[in-house]
């Protein structure tokens, strides 16, 4: 068996919980909303900071794509998990 199949097997193993409690959720879902999100956040940061400035050059529908929308989705996503999240954590507290 390679050491890559042993690695990943041994990752699946760490990763298969049978008893997943509401307090597995909280430390999970905190540790996503301090250490994952942050990581994510100043990745779209900078995808969109790269595209709106893209989108000074393009024209037509690349320039709104590039402009408008793409930031939008990006910006958009991480906010809306960010915020549910954030309200699964005070709500269970």
């Amino acid at each position: 068996m390679s050491d890559w199949v042993k690695f990943r097997d041994s990752v699946v193993d760490a990763l298969h919980v049978d008893d997943v409690t509401e307090d597995v959720k909280q430390k999970v879902t905190a540790t996503i909303l301090a250490q994952v999100l942050p990581v994510i956040s100043e990745a779209v940061d900078g995808f969109t900071t790269a595209t709106r400035e893209q989108a000074k050059t393009e024209t037509g529908w690349c320039k709104i794509r590039d402009g408008i929308v793409l930031p939008l989705v990006m910006q958009g996503a991480v906010y809306v998990v960010k915020t549910v999240l954030t309200k699964t954590v005070t709500q269970t507290t």
